[in-house]
């Protein structure tokens, strides 16, 4: 069975989507509706602009959900999922490709999330954190044991074995971090992020987002999607809009999406959009699955 999934923010490069844009006629009328949408034209930035401008959250964001999504539409008939899903924001792509969201509202909301995520992340110096080398359970241990009143650091992506994210305050990453080293982690290393994604910190975010989904339509999925917060296939509107919902400040459980995706029958994994980093997560997860990226 086949599955396509959608990469998060970190997957951009300068150059995403040119080659769609300049030889694709649908995808070319996609981007300029997006430019239209946004009232910037994000396409100069994906094209040609640094990569300093275009790591800014409010950029990245939508940038990776339109290369994602563009790239899908584009596929045609090829793109028959029997299910999906994304990583954070990858989850948007999922399910503006399975039909669930249309691609204008999908693009509104994920521009509405990237700038309450910017504002969050201004009111309070966070972070995160790659632990490698350690059970998820250690990690959980010392985390629990870092955050105190003030203080918060938890698990953010449980991306796959040996490798989770840790989110929280700069002090307590860093605190964590060193308790991490000491227990045995073979690296634990600050990201170059905007703050604390996944964690009890976006919670202003996350009510601002709240509103936007909820006074959006959804449909009713062409397939599953394997939605983050829970690693479960959902096709329920409802449910999807409230998963979605509690996203921001939920841990992203990747690990448990390819794995329950695996059980369910998915023996080959498509990573459509920029980057191949769902593609290594996967390959650790699971040996025996055929793993392939368009990009």
């Amino acid at each position: 069975m086949k599955a396509f999934v959608f990469p998060g923010q970190g997957a951009q490069f300068v150059g995403m989507g040119k080659d769609l844009y300049d030889n694709n006629p649908k995808a070319k009328e996609l981007f300029e509706k997006a430019n239209d949408i946004l009232g910037y034209r994000i396409t100069d930035i994906m094209f040609d602009g640094t990569d300093e401008e275009l790591k800014q959250t409010k950029v990245t964001q939508p940038a990776v959900f339109l290369h994602s999504v563009i790239k899908a539409i584009s596929l045609g008939d090829e793109f028959k999922p029997s299910m999906v899903a994304g990583h954070s924001l990858g989850e948007f792509s999922a399910l503006v490709a399975a039909g669930a969201l249309n691609f204008e509202d999908g693009l509104r909301l994920v521009y509405a999330r990237a700038m309450a995520m910017q504002k969050a992340c201004e009111a309070a110096p966070s972070t995160m954190a790659a632990i490698v080398g350690l059970p998820d359970d250690k990690i959980e241990e010392i985390c629990a044991e870092v955050s105190k009143e003030g203080s918060v650091v938890v698990p953010a992506n449980y991306n796959c074995p040996g490798q989770l994210v840790i989110s929280g305050n700069v002090e307590a990453i860093n605190e964590a971090c060193e308790k991490l080293k000491a227990a045995g982690a073979k690296r634990a290393l600050p990201l170059k992020v905007g703050g604390a994604f996944h964690s009890p910190l976006m919670q202003p975010a996350k009510d601002e987002l709240q509103a936007a989904i909820e006074k959006t339509d959804f449909s009713a999925p062409q397939c599953p999607v394997y939605q983050n917060v829970d690693g479960k296939p959902h096709t329920d509107p409802a449910d999807i809009k409230a998963n979605l919902i509690a996203q921001l400040t939920s841990s992203v459980r990747w690990t448990s999406c390819v794995q329950n995706m695996i059980a369910d029958g998915a023996d080959d994994f498509t990573e459509c959009g920029p980057g191949k980093a769902l593609q290594g997560m996967i390959g650790r997860i699971d040996k025996n699955v055929a793993v392939n990226g368009i990009s």
